[in-house]
């Protein structure tokens, strides 16, 4: 009884724990862009240089990171330098193609790609780890796709540069998902370990390469704007939150799948048009609504879904764990002597508890 009661305790401590990391991923992101919107919008400070911005936030990160290790908060790991180079380049080349994407593409067809990567990061992951999803899952997916789709995309408009960016980025930020989950497991690393070692060349490769792609999305160079302190302080605020999104990220998809940090993505997506609805007077339509609607029944039956497939793993878990410490002629054996048993007892008109 009482370690059924322990085991009870902690499946409870770990579901509070997915939903602090759920929660954290959320909140932040969506204050960082509500931050972002109003530091980067003509009628805000417009401050256009999104690229070099996203080195401040990993420059911060790298900093609490150093600060968390310095002071024995959290232990640093050994993960190989040529693995974390090459899932920097991994993440920035995703950072940057996605600005570029948004750049040249219609806000329609920007949409569209980013809801594309949940079809590519099921496929990749299939490659890459052999992983399959249930039937449920799946239909659970495209209802969310479906929904947001329906709440999100207006004009669609598609040219060659735009198209070629918009492919790379869908491929680079699925890959970078699908990075950060093996990473963890492949070194036994935790989420904020593994976040302290790549932040740091992520922040020196966007501080140096972020002005120039700043300036070809932008025409505008860094060096020449005019900074504000009312400006400054929404950077730091910006930062801040980008501390929080960049744990939670990195929480998220060690704890759950890179599938469903893309769910979670478009709940946020959700968030934002309300917020934008009732802070700033965007425009709510039925269409708008609807799209929410469908996308919430979709991320509800993706829960359920993915609670199905929990249960059915951990039914098979035992039975696996037995059949990987005895021989096949072993296994065999028990499974005929179990059924042997059960039909006798049948036959005597009991079964055994």
């Amino acid at each position: 009884m009482a370690a059924e009661n322990n085991n009870n305790d902690r499946k409870s401590s770990s579901a509070v724990s997915d939903m602090g990391a759920w929660a954290m991923n959320v909140i932040s992101s969506v204050g960082i862009i509500m931050a972002n919107k109003q530091l980067m919008s003509s009628s805000g400070f417009s401050f256009s240089f999104a690229t070099t911005l996203t080195g401040f936030h990993f420059a911060l990160t790298a900093f609490v990171g150093f600060v968390s290790n310095a002071t024995g908060l959290s232990a640093s790991k050994h993960v190989p330098i040529w693995e974390l180079i090459w899932f920097s380049i991994v993440a920035n080349v995703s950072i940057a193609a996605m600005n570029f994407s948004l750049m040249l593409n219609s806000v329609g067809f920007y949409q569209i790609s980013k809801l594309s990567m949940i079809p590519v990061v099921c496929v990749m992951e299939w490659i890459l780890h052999s992983k399959r999803y249930s039937r449920e899952v799946k239909v659970s997916v495209v209802v969310v796709v479906v929904g947001v789709g329906i709440c999100t995309v207006t004009d669609v408009k598609v040219n060659a540069k735009g198209f070629i960016c918009a492919c790379v980025a869908i491929f680079s930020s699925s890959l970078q998902q699908i990075l950060i989950g093996s990473l963890q497991k492949k070194y036994s690393i935790g989420s904020f370990e593994l976040l302290s070692k790549t932040a740091p060349i992520q922040a020196v490769s966007l501080l140096v390469v972020g002005p120039f792609v700043d300036y070809l999305l932008s025409g505008k160079f860094i060096l020449n704007y005019n900074m504000s302190s009312g400006c400054f302080i929404f950077i730091l605020l910006s930062c801040a939150l980008a501390v929080f999104c960049n744990i939670s990220q990195y929480l998220c998809i060690g704890r759950f799948s890179a599938v469903s940090f893309q769910v979670i993505g478009h709940m946020k997506t959700v968030c934002i048009l309300t917020l934008g609805w009732l802070l700033f007077d965007s425009a709510m339509t039925f269409k708008n609504v609807s799209g929410m609607f469908v996308a919430i029944v979709g991320m509800v039956i993706y829960s359920w879904a993915m609670e199905l497939e929990k249960r059915s793993n951990l039914a098979a878990k035992p039975l696996n764990s037995v059949k990987n410490s005895l021989t096949e002629e072993e296994f065999q054996l028990l499974k005929e002597g179990v059924e042997t048993t059960e039909s006798k007892d049948v036959e005597l008109g009991y079964t055994k508890a």
